[in-house]
């Protein structure tokens, strides 16, 4: 199994970073290489939820995965695999309100990827590889946080000013 883990603290309280984390269908709005969403489950999100995620990748190609949430306990973390995958790779995301110090009224979001290959050519894909499979996705997952952190600032900004 790899996993690589990415930390950011979002100068934004808890809600605002939840909401704009949890808001699926508006990814495209705030995640740079989603193009978009198609949502295949209706309604909040819960286990089970699915939608198809189109991404543009680095060549330029887009690519459509479909993902479902798979655990939820809201303002705290969320689940995700990718549908089809059974229990070969999930995205873990956790969020923690800061409570103390300079950036109280924070939020610290932890990301997480785990993946287990399956097969002997995925072992030895994975084997050859993983160093720099592991940096790619660590680079992923600090731009989708930097991008998670810049709307949950703009949002929570709006409903100050409001």
């Amino acid at each position: 199994m790899s996993r690589v883990t990415v930390t950011r603290v979002i100068p934004a309280p808890l809600d605002a970073v939840w909401s704009v984390f949890a808001d699926i269908a508006d990814r495209p709005a705030w995640l740079s290489e989603v193009d978009s969403v198609e949502m295949l489950t209706p309604g909040e999100p819960r286990p089970g939820t699915r939608w198809r995620e189109t991404r543009v990748d680095a060549t330029g190609a887009r690519v459509a995965e479909e993902l479902m949430v798979t655990d939820i306990e809201p303002d705290r973390s969320m689940t995700l695999t990718l549908a089809g995958e059974g229990e070969a790779s999930h995205l873990v995301y956790e969020f923690v309100p800061i409570e103390v110090g300079e950036l109280r009224g924070g939020t610290s979001v932890t990301a997480t990827v785990e993946s287990r290959p399956h097969g002997l050519a995925n072992l030895l894909i994975t084997f050859f590889l993983g160093e720099i499979a592991a940096r790619s996705a660590e680079g992923h997952l600090r731009e989708e946080l930097d991008e998670l952190a810049a709307a949950a600032v703009a949002r929570s900004e709006r409903h100050t000013a409001a």
